[in-house]
């Protein structure tokens, strides 16, 4: 039996060690403080209560539009979950729950996305407020009372005109129904909470999300 040479031996180890380096890419666990840029998810709330009884999203007579989803890290491709077993007080629970339209939220959101910040969980939570309070809604996807259709381009432009210090291609609309519908927005950071683009891989999941001429935001009940 003929034995490895030396030299192909250490070029082995060496692609070992940078394959267990190199973090996950499509959702697998990472480490805390790893990933690229943050997507602050923000749901569009009638198509969520379309088809959810949610009682704190869903109230009659809320008149929800955006809500804060999460704050989420992202690779460039891909992004990491559940990255340590940090849990969170009691007390952080109740001061930062509001932050979500259900309360009941921010457990899942730091479980998930929260421990792949590298932040503690005030730190985190403070951030998720912030941005979503710097963000303008645009006039025209406030509160609609009837569906608006838009595309792509226009959406992302009237985020753009109510903020003008988005990068472009920060703003990136997500769909359902075939891509009738908006679903949700996503708006792009660096690691500081800076506007910047999204990755050319979301940019290309949120055109064919959204892959009709345009889509419906459905009216605010």
């Amino acid at each position: 039996m003929r034995r490895a040479h030396p030299i192909a031996l250490i070029a082995l180890l060496l692609l070992s060690c940078a394959a267990q380096a190199k973090p996950p890419r499509h959702g697998g666990n990472g480490q805390p403080g790893v990933f690229d840029y943050y997507a602050l998810s923000l749901t569009w709330a009638p198509n969520f209560c379309a088809s959810h009884s949610d009682p704190n999203e869903c109230a009659p007579g809320k008149q929800a539009g955006f809500l804060v989803h999460g704050l989420w890290p992202q690779y460039q491709k891909g992004y990491p979950q559940s990255c340590s077993t940090q849990t969170l007080t009691p007390e952080l629970q109740a001061k930062y729950g509001p932050v979500y339209a259900s309360p009941g939220l921010i457990t899942h959101e730091w479980s998930k996305h929260g421990t792949c910040s590298g932040l503690q969980p005030a730190e985190y939570f403070d951030l998720t407020a912030k941005l979503k309070q710097q963000i303008v809604i645009p006039d025209a996807y406030q509160r609609p009372a009837a569906p608006v259709r838009v595309s792509n381009a226009d959406f992302a432009q009237a985020f753009k005109g109510a903020n003008p210090g988005l990068a472009d291609n920060s703003v990136l609309p997500f769909c359902t129904g075939a891509g009738r519908f908006l679903q949700e927005t996503h708006i792009c950071y660096d690691k500081g909470g800076k506007s910047q683009s999204c990755s050319p891989a979301e940019i290309k999941n949120s055109g064919k999300s959204c892959g009709q001429a345009s889509f419906l935001l459905q009216s605010v009940k």
